[in-house]
């Protein structure tokens, strides 16, 4: 069996000869797509886990900084099934050096559950700490999110040795269409502007390096900061062709002794619409470079994706926010007429860094 991961997780004694993991399966996509809905709808009635991305974190460009498996059922002839749907999902992500994604789902139904979900959070620790040997540091540390209603993961991720560490606001603000014309301009000494693009509709360099320059120290002083350099921040757009929408990207600027500097940054997407609601846009990162807060950078550059949200006749923009933000970024985001919707927790454990179990003796039989 070519497809298994080499040192995978031990799964539940009782579940034994009846299941077992593999690597993800193309086919494997719509079955781990519908455990992600059905674990949203829980707590949205309307939530549906985006396929197309799912594909590509399972299957495509992105499973390359992933280390995962699926547990199904085992076949006649002993080895897991090729064809039968999963019924559980766990994905690491090596995110930044001392940081690892932990993604992981398992259905409501699955027998053994909860010895389940211990069995691959421990093999999370185990890859994780994989991850911190090849960074060469000596822990890392695994992240996962939880919906803040959602007892039952939280008391999974506690029976892991997973710390709840932050609330995430996730809110949202309804766009008028006299927005495209009707929001105050900058202040004096200040601009935003959309990234430089190239005939062809890439961005210029250079903006992408001040975007990520911009991104990276702003968030220095944040309590899950964790830098990513200028490669993996490019490798991950990379990773994803055709989702990186450039118009959607602005730079704030500062003017100061006659020149223009860089002043923060804005990454943004555009929605779906749902059966519920139009198209929106989504704010992924704002940041504003520690030497130009006070100026209303922060503010220029969400009316600038609002002004852009209304041309485009859009029905809201979206955001999550640390409710603990030191920088009282949730109050801005109130103040100019978001409200919150959702809540979500951060749930955080740690991975020594290991040898590589290549080394390991051969086990004497």
């Amino acid at each position: 069996m070519l497809l298994v991961d080499h040192f995978p997780p031990a799964l539940p004694v009782s579940l034994e000869g009846r299941f077992a993991t593999r690597l993800p399966l193309a086919t494997d996509v719509t079955s781990v797509a519908a455990l992600l809905t059905a674990a949203m709808r829980r707590w949205d009635p309307t939530a549906a886990a985006d396929e197309t991305g799912l594909r590509s974190r399972m299957v495509g460009l992105k499973s390359w900084a992933r280390r995962q498996v699926v547990v199904v059922p085992v076949g006649a002839d002993g080895d897991p099934s090729l064809d039968q749907p999963p019924v559980a999902w766990v994905a690491l992500e090596d995110r930044a050096t001392g940081r690892t994604n932990v993604q992981f789902v398992i259905a409501a139904d699955a027998p053994e559950r909860e010895a389940l979900a211990s069995s691959l959070l421990a093999w999370a620790v185990e890859v994780g700490g994989s991850f911190a040997r090849a960074r060469g540091v000596e822990t890392t540390k695994l992240t996962t999110d939880a919906n803040a209603l959602d007892a039952d993961r939280a008391q999974l991720l506690a029976n892991a040795g997973y710390e709840m560490v932050r609330s995430w606001l996730h809110m949202r603000r309804p766009v008028s269409p006299e927005e495209a014309t009707s929001l105050p301009a900058p202040r004096e000494g200040t601009r935003v502007r959309r990234v430089h693009r190239h005939e062809s509709g890439l961005p210029v360099a250079q903006d992408v390096r001040t975007v990520h320059r911009m991104l990276e120290e702003s968030f220095a002083d944040h309590f899950n900061s964790y830098r990513e350099s200028f490669a993996e921040f490019v490798q991950r757009l990379i990773e994803a062709p055709g989702e990186a929408d450039w118009d959607h990207w602005w730079i704030a600027e500062i003017e100061r002794d006659g020149r223009w500097l860089p002043a923060g940054g804005l990454v943004a997407a555009p929605m779906k619409a749902t059966v519920t609601r139009g198209e929106g846009t989504y704010l992924e990162y704002l940041g504003v470079h520690r030497s130009a807060r006070g100026h209303g950078i922060a503010k220029s550059l969400l009316r600038a994706a609002l002004r852009d949200a209304a041309e485009r006749g859009r029905e809201f923009v979206g955001l999550e926010v640390d409710d603990d933000s030191p920088t009282g970024a949730d109050g801005i985001y109130a103040s100019m007429g978001w409200e919150t919707y959702e809540r979500t927790r951060s749930w955080h454990a740690v991975a020594p860094s290991h040898p590589s179990r290549l080394l390991e003796p051969p086990t004497q039989h």
